[in-house]
C-alpha cells in the first residue's frame, strides 16, 4: 500500500511510519517540524515540510495519492489549548478538515485519525467505553472531538471511509519533556538530569499509561478494519501518578523526591479506557508492561546525546 503519514516527524507518527516501512509499504510523511523532529523521518520515507492547514497539503495528496492517510498531526497540549485555543483549533480541527477535504479530492481508499481520551471529559463510571457521553473539559478535548464529527460527515456524504482511534495516554521512546509533555517523558527528564519532577494535584490521580508500539500496532491494524467506528486504545489498566514515579525512579536509580503542587485546570482525576471493542474488531492487544515499556523508554533516553548514561547521585 502506499500509505502518508501526518505528523510523521512527530512521537507517535515516527513509529507508526518505522512499522509501515519495516512491513514493505510505500510510506510517505507530511510534517511541518513545529513539534516533530527530522532526526526522527525514516529514511526509507519521501518527506514533506508542510502543515495539514495549509493548501500546500493537497498537493501533497495530489502528488503522492496514497491508498490510505494515517493522521498523527495535531496540537496535543492541554495547557497550550487552553492558553490559545484559536491555534489548537486551526491545527486540529481546521487541519484535519483540510485533511478531508483532500482526500475526498483524490480519493484516499482510508483514513486513521488519532483522536484522544480527553474527548470523554471526567468519567462518570470506570473504564471508559466508547459509548461514554462526550463532555471535553479543554479547548484540546473540544477539537478532537469536533474532529471526529467531521470525520463521520465525510465518511456519510462523500463516502470517505475512516477509523477514529481514541488514546489513552501515549508513552514511549522519542516523546518529547519539552514539546507535548508526557508525564514519563517528563519525569524520566528530570531524574535523568538530577532534578526533581514536578506532581500536579497529590499524585493520586490515575492514567491508563500504553505504549509506542503498541499504538502504532493498531493504527497499522485499522488500515484494514473497524471502518466508520470509534476505537479506544488503552490497557484497561489504571495507574497513578504516584506510583508512576516510584517506578520509574526505581529504574533510573535516582534518589530524588518529586515536588508537589497545586492541581491545573482542565486535568481529569481518574481515567483508563475499556479496550474491548478494539480486541474484537481489529484483534489487537496491548502487549508491553508498563515496567517493560518504561526500562526501554529509560534506555532510549540514556542514549540520546548530552544525557547521563550513569545513575544521577544529587
Amino acid at each position: 500500500m502506499k500509505i502518508l503519514v501526518t505528523g510523521g516527524a512527530g512521537f507517535i507518527g515516527s513509529h507508526i511510519v518505522d512499522l509501515l516501512a519495516g512491513s514493505g509499504h510505500v510510506v510517505s510523511v507530511a510534517d511541518d517540524l513545529s513539534t516533530g523532529r527530522f532526526e526522527n523521518i525514516n529514511p526509507a520515507v519521501n518527506f514533506y515540510r508542510v502543515s495539514v492547514a495549509s493548501e500546500e497539503f493537497g498537493e501533497v495528496v495530489a502528488r503522492e495519492r496514497p491508498d490510505a492517510v494515517v493522521h498523527q498531526a495535531a496540537q496535543v497540549d492541554v495547557q497550550h489549548s487552553l492558553r490559545d485555543p484559536l491555534a489548537d483549533a486551526e491545527t486540529n480541527i481546521q487541519g484535519s478538515i483540510n485533511l478531508l477535504e483532500a482526500c475526498r479530492r483524490f480519493g484516499v481508499g482510508k483514513v486513521v485519525y488519532a483522536s484522544s481520551a480527553a474527548v470523554y471529559g471526567n468519567p462518570l463510571s470506570l473504564p471508559v467505553d466508547e459509548e461514554h457521553p462526550l463532555v471535553p473539559r479543554s479547548p484540546y478535548g473540544a477539537s478532537k472531538l469536533a474532529a471526529e464529527h467531521y470525520f463521520r460527515v465525510y465518511s456519510e456524504v462523500y463516502g470517505v471511509r475512516y477509523t477514529v482511534l481514541r488514546y489513552a495516554n501515549v508513552y514511549g521512546p522519542r516523546q518529547d519533556a519539552a514539546g507535548e509533555g508526557g508525564v514519563v517523558a517528563i519525569f524520566i527528564d528530570r531524574l535523568l538530569k538530577g532534578e526533581p519532577p514536578s506532581i500536579f494535584g497529590d499524585g493520586e490521580q490515575t492514567r491508563d499509561f500504553v505504549f509506542v508500539r503498541d499504538v502504532a500496532l493498531a493504527n497499522v491494524a485499522a488500515l484494514h478494519g473497524g471502518d466508520g467506528m470509534v476505537l479506544n486504545v488503552g490497557t484497561g489498566r489504571a495507574t497513578s501518578v504516584n506510583d508512576l514515579f516510584r517506578e520509574i525512579k526505581k529504574i533510573t536509580g535516582s534518589p530524588l523526591e518529586a515536588l508537589y503542587c497545586p492541581p491545573r485546570p482542565g486535568d481529569i482525576t481518574h481515567s483508563y479506557l475499556a479496550n474491548g471493542r478494539i480486541r474484537r474488531v481489529l484483534g489487537w492487544n496491548p502487549s508491553c508492561s508498563l515496567e517493560d515499556g518504561l526500562r526501554e523508554t529509560v534506555g532510549h533516553y540514556r542514549k540520546v546525546p548530552g544525557w547521563p548514561e550513569e545513575k544521577p547521585h544529587g
